[in-house]
């Protein structure tokens, strides 16, 4: 069965990530995949959360917004704090950041990185964190830079969906798609091959671990795609 875009199951969506698209940030990148486009910038900001105060150690941390007008109909902006399903995806965005650092040993600052949805069309919360780290490898750079020290950032973490649509395993869903889906996941992976998070859900049905499998190996080729668009990133 064909995809609506017309991929093959194992393609990605066209994805461009463009780096400094912010002036003003230490850290920015703009990333699109497919329709999804998600302006992700990194500051540096003198102090601590309270648990780290005192430390001498830094800290990551993520916030994650909607615009009301991503989507085919306006939703409302959270101006009361962020619903469930917002403080669910910055925090998987932050755990994701923080496991790309390769120490915390920079100082009392901390480096919040706020990933913007201008679009949605799938994938916004994958899209978020690989576009996030491009911006969090500048920011690093910058606070190294100031403070004379080694960058604190280890290696880039991406991720991308996976799911089972109309009985095929298919990379990188669309929205049609994942609305569709009997089984679906997002999959977090670091640069050196170890995942960070692997969420999955049957939707509409269960799934075998065979199944799964397949799903983390498809899952896997993509990735490497993404961290080679990373690596390409920084290098422009």
């Amino acid at each position: 069965m064909s995809r609506p875009d017309g991929r093959a199951v194992h393609q990605l969506r066209p994805t461009v990530l463009e780096r400094k698209a912010n002036p003003f940030a230490e850290g920015s990148c703009l990333v699109r995949m497919g329709a999804t486009l998600v302006h992700c910038t990194a500051s540096v900001e003198e102090g601590v959360p309270r648990f780290k105060k005192g430390s001498g150690e830094g800290w990551v941390t993520a916030e994650y917004a909607m615009l009301p007008r991503a989507t085919s109909e306006r939703t409302s902006r959270e101006r009361n704090g962020p619903g469930g399903r917002t403080y669910e995806i910055q925090r998987l965005i932050g755990r994701s950041l923080r496991a790309s650092m390769r120490t915390f040993a920079f100082g009392e600052y901390t480096i919040r990185v706020d990933c913007d949805v201008l679009t949605a069309d799938g994938g916004t919360r994958c899209a978020s964190i690989t576009g996030a780290a491009v911006a969090l490898h500048d920011a690093c750079a910058w606070l190294a830079e100031k403070t004379g020290q080694p960058t604190a950032f280890g290696q880039f973490v991406a991720a991308v969906s996976v799911g089972k649509v109309a009985g095929e395993h298919r990379l990188d869903l669309a929205y049609l798609e994942d609305r569709d889906a009997e089984v679906d996941a997002n999959i977090v992976m670091l640069d050196n091959g170890e995942f960070v998070e692997v969420q999955g859900t049957g939707e509409a049905g269960t799934f075998a671990r065979a199944e799964l499998d397949a799903l983390l190996d498809l899952a896997q080729g993509g990735l490497h795609e993404l961290f080679a668009l990373q690596r390409t990133a920084i290098a422009s």
